[in-house]
Order: structure tokens, then sequence, then C-alpha cells
């Protein structure tokens, strides 16, 4: 079945690799803030309004995937109002218009809505307990998509990197051809996500969901497989840059204090994406290897 969907934050990484993966059966729409920003009402309604005519006109089935996020974990600290309007009340009013024109819709969420003290990755179903203003105003978008009584998924992932804007990957990158040496905290673990990997698992979702076979469990967690710490997560970056792992140093988190808390350990289960029959992820560090080869 043809699709035309519609990417709110198609500037972003993620919004980026969704466009990237357009085809003739796939129609991606991806607009940066500056076209569609989603904490402007009118704007949103008129950009599913017209998705839905687009797809009429074309016998294509429309999708939304949400991409637009406040995704500034810091700054979110001080600035929780605006965090709040582009995390939660733009999804609400997204995912309203969405069920008002019939329109499935997939929301992306993150890693940082757990508090981050568990032993064993995450299920969907695990209890919420966000530690930062970023991680709450992100539960509750999850809680405006799930209930506004539209066609709706929420997508959990974490620690995104692509090859635009600002990422981790990036920043080791840059690091290392300019220090000898850098510290990195080695007691905080999660899985990398590569986001091309990423939009294409979405884009598998969005083919079911507007095929009418979406999922019946409407949170699903989507990682590449596998968990690491930020330090052998470096490692393995300055190691595909042809530069020695031992240059980065663990160190713990009270020597790297920040202004918002970061969970411990915020590896996601991919239980719920594979028992969903979606494609499963394959292990970040082959998902790594795979992006510096593409370069």
């Amino acid at each position: 079945m043809p699709l035309t969907v519609l990417v709110p934050g198609g500037s972003g990484q993620l919004g980026r690799d969704l466009a990237a993966l357009a085809s003739p059966s796939v129609d991606v729409v991806a607009p940066g803030s500056a076209e569609l920003d989603v904490t402007a009402t009118g704007q949103v309604l008129a950009a599913v309004r017209a998705l839905a005519e687009r797809a009429a006109e074309t016998g294509a089935a429309p999708v939304v995937i949400n991409a637009a996020a406040y995704t500034a974990v810091d700054a979110a600290e001080t600035d929780e109002e605006r965090a709040f309007a582009v995390n939660a009340d733009g999804p609400r009013v997204l995912a309203a218009a969405c069920a008002s024109r019939r329109v499935p819709l997939i929301h992306v969420s993150t890693d940082y809505v757990f508090p981050g003290d568990a032993s064993a990755p995450y299920e969907p179903s695990d209890k919420l307990g966000p530690r930062s203003a970023y991680g709450r105003t992100k539960a509750a978008g999850e809680d405006a998509v799930l209930g506004s009584g539209a066609s709706s998924w929420v997508v959990r992932t974490g620690w995104l990197y692509g090859r635009s804007g600002t990422n981790f990957v990036k920043t080791m990158a840059s690091l290392e051809a300019s220090r000898d040496t850098l510290s990195v905290v080695d007691d905080q673990v999660g899985g990398p996500t590569w986001t091309a990997d990423l939009a294409a698992g979405l884009l598998e979702l969005a083919s079911r969901a507007a095929a009418g076979e979406g999922p019946a469990q409407r949170v699903l967690h989507c990682t590449n497989a596998g968990a690491v710490s930020w330090c052998g997560f470096a490692r393995a970056v300055f190691s595909h840059l042809g530069a020695d792992p031992s240059r980065v140093h663990p160190c713990t988190t009270a020597e790297y204090p920040r202004p918002a808390p970061r969970p411990a350990y915020s590896v996601l289960s991919p239980a719920s994406w594979v028992e969903a029959g979606l494609t499963p992820m394959r292990p970040w560090d082959e998902a790594l290897e795979a992006y510096f080869a593409a370069e």
C-alpha cells in the first residue's frame, strides 16, 4: 500500500533519515519547525488536513510520524514551559487533528521517561519516573497521544545519533581530533541507536498502521540491540576513527555534574517490538560500524 507520511520535526536527525527513505511507494513530507511549528495549533490542523487531502488525491494511505521534540535536556531544566509546549502540548494538538481525520499517528518518545534505577531492560509496561524536566515533558506527551482517541502508537527510543545535527558520535569525533585524552561517564548505561535504523523501523510500523494492521500494543520500544556505557560507546567511536580507545578515560556522573539528572540505566527491552512482528533491530555496535562505513 502506498503511503503519504507527514514528519513534523523533519529538519532533525531522525526527520532527515525518514525523508531519505522516500520512494515511489512512500511519499514523505518532512517540514522543519520553521515550516510546521507543532506549538501553533493552526499550522498543525492545516498540515494534517493537507496530508489527508494529498493522500486522497494520490490513493495513498496517510500516516503521521511525529519526530518534533525539544531535546535540549539541560536547557529544559530552566525552560520547562517551552519544553512542555513542544513535547506535550504539540503532540496533544497533533493527536487531536489525527483523530478527527482518522489518520494513524506514531509518536517518538524517549528512555528518559524512566527513573533509571532498574537492573534489567525496561518494558513498556514498567512504571515511569522521569527525573528531568525533559523526561517529564516527554511523559506528558505520551499521555496526551495515548488519551487522544487517535489510532496511535508511542515508540520509545534513546541515545540517538545520525548524519545531521549534534549528537554524541559527532561530539566524540570532534574531541578525538582536538584532545589527547578525555573523560566520559562510565556509570550511565543505555542503548545507542542509529537514526537510519530507527527510521526504517518507524516506516515499517507506519505501513502496518496504514493497512489497519498496527500492533495491539500501543507503546513499543525500539533501539539498536544491546547496551553500553557512554564511556564504552566513546571508545567504540574512537576505534572506528582509527584512534586508540584507551585515550578515553572513565569517570563517574558525580565527577561530571550536569544541570539535568540522567538515568543511570535506561536500556529498553526489544521484546515489545519483536512480539509485534516488526523487524528486530541489529546490535548497536553493528549499527555504529555501518554508520562509519557509509560515510
